[in-house]
């Protein structure tokens, strides 16, 4: 019996139940594991999403697009394959797509934390015989710290630039990062505005029913406000734009999961680098794996050469799986803006 799923021009495909899962091309029936673009192409006929999901996904490809749901847990077939998605812990509606055929099971993870994150469902481990994980973080120096004391530093960062009377820019991506940075600091500091291409994306997760504190676009703003004490989130791609002058003496962060090793923060230009990321880190990939209880693992991007040493010397199949995800990026230090960023949009 082949594999369950085979790579190929358009994508991971299912035979069995002709079906793409996460097609980087434009398909006729996609299921998909998040929003980010490079896991979700536009142009599809029909997509398969998780409930929580489908705001950010149609924010993202389009109102026109149709899009059928499942919730958690929920199972529905496809040819003569059983599907259901189970929540990946990346961003609101992230999702592991489970595939059960002829009594074998994949998981196809996409990108995922196990991290706690107030803005989408907790990460939970499916059982399965063959497990698909990134590796975007896959190596033993990326360990994250409680994001309590990360959004400490934070608010300290914002609340000093506040009685100097200086802006504090915080670079992160406007879909899952952005929203996960509202949801952790400090309100009461001062205003927050957003970038347009992260106000879109907030207003999703708003009509989702997440909880999110006030924001206000810095387009709705006139021309020569005083953004001092202000806490201004945008995408990373702002930085260095023309955009950013409006801000005067601005002081500038990213938060990144990159920013866990210097060289990075230096390219960046920053001068703050805050260590926050939507993707597991060193010892979240290897408790998810096990977890799984799979005895092959394929590997897509990021450091796949290291993780699969260190899971074959454990004794477990391990593999890489040539696909197009990018994850943060594929390099590590290398923290220019990933697919998972949509071009910034110019505001006036």
């Amino acid at each position: 019996m082949g594999d369950l799923l085979e790579v190929t021009d358009r994508g991971l495909y299912c035979a069995a139940g002709d079906f793409f899962v996460d097609p980087w091309r434009a398909v006729e029936r996609a299921v998909v594991t998040h929003a980010h673009s490079d896991h979700a192409s536009s142009g599809c006929g029909r997509y398969l999403s998780s409930t929580a999901g489908s705001n950010v996904l149609r924010a993202r490809i389009g109102a026109s697009a149709t899009i059928d749901t499942l919730e958690y847990g929920e199972e529905t077939s496809v040819g003569s394959v059983r599907i259901s998605l189970h929540p990946a812990g990346h961003i609101l509606g992230s999702a592991q797509v489970r595939l059960e055929h002829r009594g074998e099971v994949w998981v196809v993870s996409g990108d995922y934390k196990v991290e706690p994150d107030p803005t989408c469902a907790a990460f939970e481990a499916v059982r399965c015989h063959v497990f698909i994980s990134e590796s975007t973080f896959g190596l033993p120096v990326y360990q994250w710290r409680p994001d309590r004391e990360t959004f400490a530093e934070i608010d300290a960062w914002w609340r000093a630039n506040r009685d100097a009377g200086r802006a504090s820019l915080l670079l992160g991506y406007s879909l899952g990062k952005a929203q996960r940075l509202l949801s952790g600091v400090d309100p009461s500091i001062g205003p927050i505005a957003v970038h347009g291409a992260v106000e879109a994306m907030t207003r999703a997760y708003r009509e989702s029913g997440v909880a999110l504190p006030a924001t206000q676009p810095v387009s709705a703003s006139e021309r020569g406000h005083d953004w001092g004490g202000s806490l201004v989130i945008a995408p990373p791609g702002a930085h260095g734009t023309p955009w950013v002058r409006r801000f005067g003496d601005a002081s500038v962060a990213f938060a990144s999961g990159w920013m866990r090793i210097r060289g990075p923060r230096r390219r960046r230009a920053v001068e703050r680098g805050f260590v926050l990321s939507d993707h597991a880190d060193w010892p979240g990939l290897l408790a998810a794996i096990e977890a799984t209880g799979a005895q092959r693992v394929l590997l897509t991007h990021g450091s796949v050469g290291p993780l699969c040493r260190f899971l074959r010397e454990r004794g477990l199949d391990a593999g890489a799986l040539a696909t197009r995800y990018t994850g943060e990026r594929d390099e590590v230090g290398d923290a220019a803006p990933s697919e998972d960023e949509p071009a910034v949009e110019p505001e006036t």
